[in-house]
């Protein structure tokens, strides 16, 4: 079976760095799926959840923005922040969830408004790829 190299880096670290056979992020124009041998691309990536495929097994991760490019060899994505499923704490993502709402609702003198959309779709992000870990795990995906 064919394989490309996919690494993740953030500005603190390097997320992932293995071969697989497919990688599927949102971009900005919607979901996009990336085989071995795809053409060249480079777009910038929406937040959301990361799926993995390597050996038949599926991995999640929560990603909240960046970049993708793809080379004749591998996939390249230097994303602002991603967590891998089993690292996410869905405690603090809940609690975060529940300020950005609350600062939402506050409306214009309840703080930045901008900032609590951004947080809100962080914790979203997160709290639905730990979902579908907690679902794989159960194999019920």
């Amino acid at each position: 079976m064919a394989t490309l190299r996919l690494e993740i880096v953030t500005a603190e670290r390097m997320v992932y760095s293995e071969d697989i056979s497919e990688v599927v992020a949102w971009g900005v124009e919607g979901q996009l799926g990336i085989l071995p041998h795809h053409a060249p691309l480079m777009t910038m990536l929406q937040s959301g959840d990361l799926l993995i495929k390597k050996d038949n097994e599926v991995e999640y991760l929560a990603i909240s923005g960046g970049f993708l490019e793809v080379r004749p060899d591998k996939v390249i994505i230097l994303a602002d922040a991603c967590e891998r499923a089993e690292e996410l704490n869905v405690e603090r993502a809940e609690e975060s969830k529940r300020r950005a709402e609350e600062t939402l609702k506050a409306g214009p003198l309840g703080g930045d408004a901008a900032a609590a959309e951004a947080a809100l779709r962080r914790s979203l992000v997160r709290l639905k790829t730990a979902e579908k870990r907690r679902h794989k795990t159960r194999g019920t995906v």
